[in-house]
């Protein structure tokens, strides 16, 4: 039996991978359960997060996010029995390679999966899933009357974001990064045959002519957008930023221009700087700027209900819009 590993000699050298040869599966400990893989999700390994909280290694596992059958559960597992179809992501130190025929996973880190959702679905939006109601639930406490920007609403992550936007009542708003994205994001509706679009407004910035805060200005009467989800920001100049940021996406400026009273920014830029003139604007709007950072459930097992609640999430969104 094989597993896929990624290798990364040095700091910045891009990542070669290796399937391993693997012993056979120790017997289930107190708390595992053996899952038979049928869907994994390739995500990128965030190589320098690994490295911050030392936990790099050699051989990194390669898909964390996976979907399966149930072979057999520890002795002390309560959650799950054999056949059951499971849904879950791999923890940071885990030893285990998703890309793999059969896996041992401790039951903190599975979910049912719902009968109705495909294991490719379920194992494919259960990351963007978790990313997006720890940004709209946890970190900003989306509710019905607010209005939301979803930044690069057309992507996986801003997809799942703008339904759960919704579903909540919110008022949205989003960007598309070409023709095809505004259509797609035009036709996004919502379940039970309701006519009306998911989101408010699109504001197509593939032409770079589009100014984004006035756009949200104008659809919210002056008065400023209450939640802003990025997905990435420019922090200087177009002229002094580095050529791999895409100049598609606004600048820090823009975002504290179209934030309203109150406001939440929450931002995916882990490098965000901000300037004292910055800091004063949020200060006088009595804005909050949040990092998404959804890994740290994973690092910590002090609310691992909320945990478990969130990764079913996604899967029965899916389950409501068939």
């Amino acid at each position: 039996m094989k597993a896929l590993y990624g290798q990364q000699n040095s700091p910045g050298e891009e990542m070669t991978f290796v399937l391993q040869e693997r012993e056979n599966l120790p017997a289930c400990r107190d708390h595992d359960v053996k899952v038979q893989v049928r869907a994994c999700a390739l995500s990128w390994v965030d190589t320098k997060l690994l490295s911050e909280i030392k936990l790099k290694k050699e051989l990194v596992p390669v898909g964390r996010e996976i979907s399966g059958v149930v072979l057999e559960v520890g002795s002390k597992v309560t959650f799950f029995q054999p056949d059951d179809e499971v849904v879950g992501i791999l923890p940071l130190d885990s030893e285990e390679s998703g890309v793999c025929e059969i896996i041992l996973v401790h039951e903190h880190y599975l979910v049912h999966k719902p009968e109705k959702v495909c294991w490719a679905e379920a194992a494919g939006t259960v990351r963007d899933g978790l990313r997006a109601y720890t940004a709209l639930h946890y970190l900003a406490q989306v509710s019905p009357g607010t209005s939301v920007l979803v930044l690069d609403g057309a992507s996986p992550f801003g997809t799942i974001a703008i339904q759960l936007a919704q579903h909540r009542g919110a008022k949205v708003i989003s960007t598309a990064h070409s023709l095809e994205d505004k259509q797609y994001l035009e036709r996004l509706r919502p379940a039970g045959g309701v006519r009306q679009p998911l989101v408010a407004r699109v504001i197509d910035v593939s032409h770079g002519k589009i100014d984004v805060a006035e756009s949200c200005l104008e659809e919210t009467g002056g008065l400023g957008v209450d939640i802003v989800l990025d997905a990435g920001v420019r922090l200087y100049s177009a002229e002094d930023e580095p050529a791999s940021k895409s100049q598609l996406l606004p600048h820090k400026h823009d975002i504290i221009t179209l934030l309203g009273v109150g406001g939440c920014w929450i931002t995916t830029e882990r490098n965000l700087q901000l300037d004292p003139p910055d800091s004063h604007s949020l200060f006088l709007k009595g804005a909050t700027v949040s990092f998404l950072n959804d890994e740290i459930w994973n690092l910590s097992n002090v609310q691992q209900g909320k945990y478990l609640n969130i990764l079913w999430w996604p899967c029965g969104i899916l389950t409501a819009q068939e």
